[in-house]
């Protein structure tokens, strides 16, 4: 069985695994691991299966993606763990927290309910299983070309994010882009309504985002009694990365009052 790719940050204290977003890698939340591993958390920067430096595989499910967590905290013999899961690793992180509750002291969802959500990445996954990397010689070249399908500047450079040179003059996608570009709801499913953990948890939601929802309260509490709700202004979906310092300081806060 391969075993997730991960980044740690320190050598001791309790084990902070993070989970990232669809389309995401562990890399993108390396300030915050530096900033944890300072006040004494061990930080797992953990790249989920067809993400990043992580092996690929044609499936692509939550309970598959759970199952990824557990084998590798039995490898790294971890337990009581702490899981903070953005988005897509936020509903990785609420199947690990339902299934595998021994597992695991308290975990952080952030912007991200237990619902089914419509698939809305369609665009983008065909722009980048379009990218052309005969023709592509640097970023500013697959820039050019994903601009056709994705206008928003800021959402360009968090997909370039994974590009990498697979040999000298040749780019590639550390995303395994042909079978992400059909598990898009896949990615959308939610929680089946038995799915139920007591732990004390955190949703995080961005003022600016409508991924969480005042109806999605009721939702929250049925699978998670014992879930506390904040929402961090001025910031979108990538609230960690648009608000990082407040972000930091209500996470940091909170995990500190419940472990």
């Amino acid at each position: 069985m391969p075993i997730l790719h991960s980044k740690i940050f320190g050598n001791k204290g309790l084990d902070l695994l993070i989970l990232h977003g669809f389309l995401g890698m562990g890399d993108n939340w390396k300030t915050h691991a530096k900033n944890w591993s300072n006040i004494g958390f061990r930080v797992h920067l953990i790249d989920q299966r067809n993400h990043g430096r992580s092996f690929w595989d044609d499936d692509f499910t939550y309970k598959l993606m759970t199952e990824d967590v557990v084998d590798y905290c039995k490898s790294h013999d971890l337990n009581n763990i702490i899981v903070l899961g953005h988005s897509m690793g936020g509903k990785t992180a609420m199947h690990l927290a339902c299934n595998h509750q021994e597992l695991i002291k308290t975990f952080v969802v952030a912007d991200i309910s237990p619902k089914t959500y419509k698939p809305d990445h369609k665009k983008i996954l065909i722009g980048l299983s379009l990218l052309d990397f005969k023709k592509i010689r640097n970023r500013l070249d697959a820039d050019l070309q994903l601009t056709k399908y994705v206008s928003d500047a800021v959402t360009r450079m968090f997909l370039l994010k994974n590009l990498y040179w697979v040999e000298q003059d040749k780019l590639g996608l550390r995303l395994n882009i042909d079978v992400l570009k059909n598990a898009n709801n896949s990615v959308g499913e939610g929680l089946s309504s038995e799915m139920i953990c007591d732990l004390s948890c955190l949703f995080l939601k961005g003022s600016n985002s409508d991924y969480i929802l005042e109806t999605d309260t009721y939702l929250i509490h049925h699978h998670f009694p014992k879930a506390e709700q904040f929402t961090i202004p001025d910031s979108g979906h990538w609230l960690h990365a648009e608000n990082p310092n407040l972000f930091f300081k209500v996470v940091t806060e909170w995990l500190q009052k419940h472990v």
